[in-house]
């Protein structure tokens, strides 16, 4: 089987979007199935205005048919809602092609973060364009209870895994040294430099210890100048990333438009409670589980979460796989694919991944 996704999200981009494809294609290649992607890197480019590291891709619907055409692929997922992937769309309506997609982000709270745009006119855009799909996968329940709320249809659960390998507790001496020497306890947020991240949430609580912030991005400059007592350490990756997050004592999120948050999975994974505001999804599991402390109130959050025992968020974090994330992703479009069969009259055979194996 071979799966074409189209994404406007691709490196050099850091974020939970990119990560979770790159991994995906990996996962899928050991189950037998080849996913290949159509990204910015295939057309011209300009800067998204206010957000150089994002580029808008310049193309066309024919433009990304062609190139679709050319792969002629078994299925077609759509993950982004931007340039690339509303030609897809337009393309594959056109052409009576099967598709999916993937709701990743909570753009209407993004935009109204930056723009004066009402979050009920970017609900609306956003449904018109999931709802011309055969599915769209949500990462939790409760995002899929809130979407169908709105009116958002034919949506299917695919979860986030993390590698337990990487991220985990790690002995003294396996520890960052770019923590070494800071005041304990240490609070660490992983997240992009961006206003709709919230870091002054957590960057202006008054708290004993230390702030320490990892990744770039537009709003890193304002942040540093306003903030001169955290530790900003750019983004980091790999192996160094995973001693960061063993080396810290909370991992702080104060997002709170996130769909997910693979980074929480990370955090936990590494051993390192969380402390955030109330939330439903995978913040609302934290909660229940005792891994995280929820509250209104970062400071106190982060204060109390300081109890929780290592092994607890260690053993939260290992009910996530890659490899069952990839197994639902597969399913749900092997589900859509027999939904087109059935509208084409193809004579595709669909191939099943079994969630147990």
């Amino acid at each position: 089987m071979k799966i074409l996704v189209v994404t406007d999200a691709w490196k050099p981009q850091v974020n939970g979007v990119v990560r979770t494809l790159e991994r995906l294609a990996f996962e899928a290649e050991r189950l037998g199935v080849t996913i290949c992607f159509i990204t910015p890197l295939d057309f011209k480019t300009i800067a998204m205005p206010g957000y150089a590291e994002i580029r808008l891709s310049l193309a066309t619907p024919a433009m990304v048919g062609v190139k679709i055409a050319q792969e002629n692929p078994d299925a077609l997922h759509i993950a982004t809602e931007g340039p690339l992937g509303l030609c897809a769309r337009t393309w594959a309506k056109a052409n009576h092609r099967s598709f999916t997609t993937c709701y990743h982000t909570h753009y209407p709270q993004y935009l109204a973060a930056r723009f004066p745009i009402p979050e009920n006119l970017t609900y609306s855009l956003l449904r018109q364009f999931h709802n011309s799909g055969a599915a769209t996968m949500v990462a939790t329940e409760s995002l899929q209870s809130e979407l169908s709320s709105r009116g958002f249809q034919r949506l299917a659960i695919w979860s986030r895994g993390v590698d337990g390998d990487l991220f985990a507790p790690r002995p003294p001496e396996q520890q960052s040294p770019l923590l070494a020497g800071l005041q304990g306890p240490i609070f660490l947020c992983v997240a992009r430099l961006a206003v709709e991240k919230n870091l002054d949430a957590f960057l202006s609580q008054r708290m004993d210890g230390t702030k320490v912030i990892v990744g770039d991005g537009p709003d890193r400059e304002r942040l540093e100048k306003r903030y001169p007592d955290a530790v900003f350490l750019g983004a980091r990756f790999g192996e160094e990333l995973a001693s960061i997050y063993a080396s810290a004592d909370v991992f702080v999120f104060p997002s709170m438009s996130e769909t997910f948050g693979l980074v929480l999975l990370e955090a936990l994974a590494s051993g390192l409670p969380v402390a955030a505001f109330p939330g439903r999804g995978l913040l609302g599991e934290i909660g229940a589980a005792g891994v995280g402390v929820l509250s209104g109130n970062l400071s106190e959050a982060a204060t109390a979460a300081l109890t929780i025992p290592k092994a607890a968020c260690r053993g939260f974090a290992m009910g996530y796989s890659h490899v069952q994330s990839t197994r639902q992703f597969l399913n749900n479009v092997s589900n859509a694919l027999s939904v087109g069969i059935v509208q084409t009259g193809s004579v595709r055979t669909p191939m099943i991944i079994a969630a147990d194996r």
